[in-house]
């Protein structure tokens, strides 16, 4: 059976249903007032030279610097930012 993409992207519902289970483990960590105005200056800073991205991976990467966290991914995007923001990235 072929699956549409969950919003994760991931197709598979038995991969999503096990990467799901993992995630769990891990703390919630919710956003701060401080962390929207680093994204926004993370986004502002990546606009100026040329890098678009959302914003909701800016807040990603604005939450993994204050909590001082690498950020795991597979998407090329984050590879971009990290040559103007100070993220950390893990590859897979």
């Amino acid at each position: 059976m072929i699956m549409t993409p969950s919003p994760s992207g991931i197709f598979d519902e038995a991969q999503f249903r096990k990467l799901s289970g993992i995630l769990e483990s891990f703390p919630d960590l919710l956003a701060r007032s401080a962390d929207h105005t680093q994204a926004a200056v993370f986004f502002n800073l990546c606009r100026r030279n040329g890098i678009q991205g959302s914003p909701v991976d800016f807040l990603i990467c604005a939450q993994a610097h204050r909590n001082r966290m690498a950020i795991f991914t597979e998407d090329k995007d984050f590879l971009d930012y990290s040559a103007y923001i100070p993220i950390k990235l893990v590859k897979y």
